[in-house]
């Protein structure tokens, strides 16, 4: 059953895009069907994978408003082998557009994937780093949410914010999204409120928060300057292997919740 997944956290550089780019990547390398959609106007999934964004002739903001199919839209690269749904800053105008709509406009995106998700095993959605109409186009079109997050304060306090508008879009436009994981990214183990702020996270969300940690990594913070995911850029680096790690995470948890499910079923 296919599964959507938004990569969200309105605080910028806690590696959002990094995860969204590196997960897809590591997923498709698992014979698994992978969409990547981005859903950000600065378009960093769409050039962490190697398109040049400002050469698109159609983008995620086309299908959002109507001017074009999902399939005239999506491109599918070769390496990795998964599926790209672009984006650059034509996504700004698409916003405003959205914003006049008078109903309907939080639910384009579950929308226009409907024909097309069961073609899918995985659909990542990258946001945008703040809790805007495209974020929370991504959370209604979502079944779950993966929040990368640095272990510091301040993201503490951001994780609140995302937190209630999660139950918001519960309460009103899609109650079956649920948290689908807490990742902690740019893990330093040498700084003590990095391992305090850890420990907070796995004592509140308790087995929502990944096992696998992505350490800072120079390879993982240099791979998007050449269009790669680090997977393809340095196979053997401490980031390629978190990542790896936690697509193995994803499944092996997605496969337990199927067998539950069935168990249940039956």
């Amino acid at each position: 059953m296919t599964r959507v997944i938004a990569v969200a956290n309105q605080k910028g550089g806690v590696g959002k895009t990094t995860t969204a780019v590196n997960l897809a990547a590591s997923l498709a390398m698992t014979n698994r069907r992978v969409l990547l959609i981005d859903l950000d106007p600065q378009g960093n999934a769409t050039m962490g994978c190697g398109v040049e964004k400002t050469s698109l002739v159609h983008t995620v903001g086309d299908v959002l408003v109507g001017h074009c199919r999902f399939s005239e839209a999506r491109l599918q690269l070769e390496s990795p082998p998964m599926a790209l749904l672009p984006a650059n800053q034509d996504l700004v105008a698409a916003e405003v557009q959205l914003l006049s709509m008078p109903a309907g406009r939080e639910a384009r995106l579950r929308e226009a994937l409907a024909p097309v998700r069961n073609g899918y095993d995985i659909i990542l959605i990258d946001c945008p780093p703040s809790l805007n109409l495209l974020t929370v186009n991504a959370l209604v079109a979502a079944d779950g949410v993966l929040v990368p997050m640095q272990c510091e304060y301040y993201a503490l306090e951001g994780l609140t914010a995302l937190m209630s508008t999660i139950e918001q879009i519960r309460a009103t436009a899609n109650p079956a999204l649920e948290i689908e994981g807490v990742l902690r990214t740019m893990y330093d183990p040498r700084n003590n409120l990095t391992n305090e702020v850890s420990d907070q996270l796995t004592a509140h969300f308790g087995d929502k928060v990944f096992r696998t940690i992505v350490p800072r990594n120079v390879r993982l913070a240099e791979a998007p300057s050449f269009g790669k995911p680090v997977l393809l850029h340095d196979k053997e680096s401490r980031g390629a292997i978190a990542y790896l790690a936690l697509a193995g995470e994803m499944i092996r948890r997605g496969e337990a919740a199927t067998t539950v499910g069935a168990a249940a079923g039956g």
